[in-house]
């Protein structure tokens, strides 16, 4: 049992550390918008920021709408760890415990953005991340008046920095010449994904029903077991 909370452990950390550390660079040496190709042309380094959710959608404009989307973050983790422990203790196997762990190191790892991140880096209201239309909070740029998203605790982006840059073939049909995938991530969202997928695709592993008895299995414990208490049968006429 202890072997199954290391290994999970060992895998939330290592991609907690990754997920950070990778985060602190691209913002410690990127220009907002610049790119770099890791893999080819198709799948490159980019760095950009969201106040949102996974993948760069977004939820509101109003102080209370981020507030609520760290709040609800924390109550998920929160949630996740009690289903862990709980899965844990019923003996759960290892594979669905790392799934369980690959979601809850994403979510903690983009929580950490929001919570810090805007204490550890320099804010610059003026950049196109930071503006948050309907936000009421003004402030004067070179270009004119912008209105900007909330900072502090829980308000902070989210750094965002993979990008698949390819494109649908033009001969097909609604897709042709569209994105493959538009959105920019980071390895939080994709150890998030990863880990509901493991759930989605295994779930019939991960949830198994206890086998049926058969009819066979039923008369088999129904049978008398032999004498074995040593006393002779002594038929009748003798």
């Amino acid at each position: 049992m202890k072997k199954k909370v290391l290994v999970v452990i060992i895998v939330v950390a290592l991609i907690l550390a990754l997920d950070q550390l990778l985060k602190i660079y691209i913002k410690s040496t990127f220009a907002p918008g610049a790119s770099t190709p890791l893999i080819g042309d198709w799948f490159i380094l980019e760095y950009i920021e969201n106040q949102g959710m996974a993948f760069g959608t977004t939820f509101g404009s109003q102080v209370w709408h981020k507030l609520a989307l760290s709040i609800f973050r924390i109550v998920a983790i929160s949630a996740l760890i009690y289903y862990w422990i709980k899965q844990w203790k019923s003996g759960a196997r290892t594979e669905f415990l790392i799934a369980i762990g690959l979601v809850f190191a994403g979510a903690t790892g983009n929580l950490i953005d929001s919570m810090l991140y805007d204490f550890i880096f320099p804010f610059d209201p003026c950049m196109g991340y930071n503006h948050l239309a309907g936000s009421g909070n003004w402030v004067d740029c070179i270009w004119g008046p912008k209105e900007i998203r909330h900072t502090g605790f829980l308000f902070g982006n989210v750094v965002d920095m993979f990008k698949f840059h390819a494109y649908w073939p033009q001969w097909m049909p609604w897709l042709g010449g569209s994105e493959v995938f538009p959105a920019i991530w980071n390895l939080a969202d994709a150890s998030i994904s990863i880990g509901i997928v493991m759930i989605f695709i295994r779930q019939k592993t991960y949830f198994a029903k206890p086998a049926m008895a058969t009819d066979e299995t039923v008369e088999a414990e129904e049978t008398i077991t032999p004498d074995t208490s040593g006393e002779k049968i002594i038929e009748e006429g003798e």
